[in-house]
């Protein structure tokens, strides 16, 4: 191992990675959905290449690259998106993000989410104060396809929808402050949380699936049916409020 720490190795993945899509977005040379796949897989040969430099014995999950079953035997992985939020990306919106996560036996223990366009980088192991709730809260969603759950829960609640992009954008929302639940039923990858749902653990939040079960990654399925990030003391409400709904 390198003279990384974890986290550090994340964060430094992550905000370069970040820096590149930033490059690649604003070199004038692609458009629509060029942009978005020159991004990916710039982004992504960065991470791969760093991550098997900087922990060869490590697994390795990435969207952008082709799966191994090799990493199921291994007990630490890394399950990476270079650009989540791909359509956010190229349309120069902010809510997208790079995720670089850690799972150790299935359990996302350490991350770090870029989110180049705001220039900043939480990350699992440097948590901070999480400002107040409001009275009213507020609950992202997805711009365009929010779902049935977090809709019906959010009209009992009386929380207030924050239509946002990608799921780490959604998720550090909440660390920033400018959200209070993430409710996702639609279906996900084991990138598209992994390293949002360790930044979010280890700043205290509550994270489960909808039924209040633990996530599990580095399954040989990577597919994540749903996904509840919020703070703890939300959280026995809006599980009960979900199951009512089912």
């Amino acid at each position: 191992m390198s003279g990384f720490t974890d986290g550090d190795l994340a964060a430094r993945l992550a905000d370069e990675a970040g820096r590149i899509l930033l490059q690649v977005r604003s070199s004038g040379l692609f458009s629509g959905k060029s942009l978005g796949k020159a991004g990916d897989q710039t982004a992504n040969q960065f991470l791969c290449h760093a991550l098997r430099e900087q922990r060869p014995l490590d697994g390795l999950l990435s969207e952008e690259e082709k799966d191994s079953p090799a990493r199921l035997g291994k007990e630490r992985v890394w399950i990476v998106d270079p650009v989540d939020g791909t359509r956010e990306y190229g349309e120069e919106r902010a809510d997208w993000a790079v995720h670089v996560g850690l799972a150790v036996e299935g359990v996302p223990v350490l991350g770090a989410v870029a989110l180049p366009g705001l220039g900043e980088v939480l990350r699992s192991d440097q948590p901070r104060a999480i400002p107040s709730a409001p009275d009213i809260l507020r609950m992202v969603v997805s711009r365009t396809r929010p779902a049935r759950e977090a809709t019906g829960v959010a009209e009992i609640i009386g929380a207030q929808l924050v239509p946002m992009g990608s799921a780490g954008a959604k998720a550090m929302a909440i660390l920033r402050g400018e959200a209070d639940i993430y409710l996702h039923s639609g279906g996900q990858y084991e990138w598209d949380s992994c390293a949002p749902a360790a930044v979010a653990l280890g700043w205290g939040l509550h994270v489960s699936r909808i039924d209040g079960t633990p996530l599990e990654y580095n399954q040989a399925d990577v597919y994540m049916p749903d996904l509840l990030i919020c703070r703890k003391e939300h959280a026995e409400m809006v599980l009960r409020e979900v199951a009512a709904l089912a």
